[in-house]
């Protein structure tokens, strides 16, 4: 613990002036064998629809649909909640809310983050002999021993939570849109109470705030580029490594990236599509010249954010018209299919079987059972997980993977994290349903169902129209999904189960110069 309490504190003085030394990629060590190197690259609030290999009205996705073609595409797979945090922390964990402790988004002024005693995959791995890494967005806590350099990362660089949690001099598209930074003396403009107008976003290369305002424009270029030197450098180490990406696209702003040739009149969501596939790209491209013993697993952290209106995604097919019909949006924040089935790809030359579409109902839950599996790294003891190993789907073996999957409530309706929603075989029930915020401003009311509402999903993938609760099919249905249902409730009762500190703190905001407004500064 004293250890950790120096850590921490070497966290807190970070905060205060970029102290704390950088950290390069220096990797040493042993062989790596035969072991796999894993790539995971996690999309931020992307739609089922915006992958062109999904959906035949998008064209933005090129080098996507490429990977597609080359590899597995997964058409239904699931982000294991519909918003940020608790996506991010059961993709680390391979548990739901409920076991790790994380139900809703933590803040820029949080205290605490993803609980200590739960394990990251990053933190199995590097006991492993891996290499670790993460480039991109948190959002699992940032104070103290919650930043990620202390959840088994050896090397960070990205930005502890969404970027429109802080402002910017590039502020990008957004709506309702965000002011800049303030300069000098001169007071915040804003009065919209979803911008961050006087704490400016942080960049972090491990323990040190490197840019505060971060430049939207070019941060793109930047991952891309730590990403390729992250590759390069830990091929050549003589470990095996896990590099975690996770994207700022498609959250909201949208960066204003100067026009490319043929894309003038282009949407900015269009746009910023094409420059997340372009980012891809180029980390496929350092996957490809790592050599063939690189796992690459491309998905999404929750459907597209529906009140941002043209600057969301597209849910493709997957319409929630039910909840569509009450108000309010069926997409992000809800357990209506567009919150949480998401773009899925798996790319391995040669392990991977080409241009092959899978069924199987899989989630993000899944990554870290199968990536520890493939590692040859035991699972964390005492605990139960809720993801599966697939790796015989992954390797053309299996075409099924779970039976019963749970949806936990991501804010639109009921409280954080409970589960209310069952996924089983075909078919999903409905304990609770609401809408989140549409475009219009409107937010669907939220209703509860003694009787769950299920719908077919093989004959109604807009969820339409549930089920006849007097016809034989429901009555065939309801006590299997009441049975799994209190299945899962009764392990969780039963589990070493976390909470999440949720306190905040506004001496916790990350500022590299607090005597300069919005703690501008540029490290050295």
């Amino acid at each position: 613990m004293a250890w950790l309490s120096l850590k921490a504190l070497l966290v807190g003085l970070s905060f205060l002036g970029c102290l704390y030394p950088l950290v390069d990629f220096s990797f040493s060590g042993e062989t790596r064998g035969q072991k796999p190197n894993f790539v995971i690259i996690l999309a931020d609030d992307m739609g089922w629809g915006d992958l062109g290999a999904n959906w035949a009205g998008t064209k933005d996705t090129a080098n996507l649909d490429k990977m597609a073609a080359e590899g597995m595409r997964f058409v239904d797979f699931h982000a294991a909640a519909s918003t940020c945090s608790p996506s991010r922390a059961a993709l680390l964990t391979g548990r739901l809310g409920l076991r790790n402790g994380v139900t809703h988004n933590f803040a820029v002024t949080s205290v605490g983050g993803l609980p200590l005693n739960e394990t990251t995959l990053a933190e199995v791995l590097r006991g492993a002999g891996y290499v670790t890494g993460m480039i991109g967005k948190w959002h699992l806590g940032h104070h103290g021993s919650h930043h990620p350099s202390f959840r088994g990362f050896d090397y960070y660089f990205g930005v502890p939570y969404s970027h429109d949690m802080g402002c910017t001099d590039t502020p990008g598209y957004n709506h309702p849109p965000c002011p800049a930074c303030p300069r000098g003396d001169r007071p915040s403009r804003s009065l919209e109470r979803d911008c961050y107008s006087d704490m400016a976003l942080p960049l972090y290369e491990n323990l040190n705030i490197v840019e505060q305002p971060v430049d939207l424009s070019a941060l793109a270029q930047k991952y891309a580029e730590k990403a390729a030197q992250f590759i390069q450098q830990a091929s050549t180490s003589g470990r095996p490594f896990l590099l975690y990406v996770a994207l700022a696209h498609m959250h909201v702003p949208l960066a204003r990236t100067p026009p490319s040739a043929g894309s003038r009149g282009q949407r900015p969501y269009s746009a910023s599509l094409q420059e997340m596939d372009h980012l891809v790209g180029r980390i496929k491209d350092a996957v490809d010249l790592a050599g063939k013993n690189t796992f690459l697993w491309f998905t999404g952290d929750n459907g597209p954010w529906a009140q941002k209106c043209e600057l969301a995604g597209s849910v493709g097919p997957f319409t929630g018209s039910w909840q569509a019909r009450q108000g309010g949006s069926p997409a992000k924040q809800t357990t209506w299919e567009g919150g949480h089935r998401v773009p899925a790809l798996a790319y391995w030359p040669g392990r991977v079987p080409v241009n092959v579409t899978s069924t199987a109902l899989l989630s993000v839950l899944d990554v870290f059972p199968t990536v520890l599996a493939l590692a040859g790294a035991p699972l964390p003891r005492g605990r139960s997980f809720d993801g599966l190993d697939v790796s015989q789907v992954l390797f053309g073996r299996a075409q099924t993977g779970h039976r019963v999957l749970f949806h936990p409530n991501s804010g639109a309706a009921g409280e954080d994290g409970a589960l209310q929603t069952v996924r089983l075989e075909q078919y999903k029930a409905f304990y609770v349903t609401g809408g989140a915020r549409a475009c219009d401003g409107s937010v669907g009311p939220e209703r509860h169902h003694e009787r769950p509402l299920i719908f077919d999903l093989e004959a109604d993938r807009a969820e339409a129209a549930p089920l006849d609760q007097g016809g034989a099919e429901y009555r065939a249905v309801l006590p299997r999904v009441a049975a799994a249902l209190a299945g899962v409730l009764a392990d969780i009762a039963r589990d070493r189960v976390s909470r999440a500190d949720y306190s905040q703190d506004p001496s916790v905001r990350p500022c590299c110069d607090p005597r300069r407004p919005a703690c501008r500064c540029r490290a050295a």
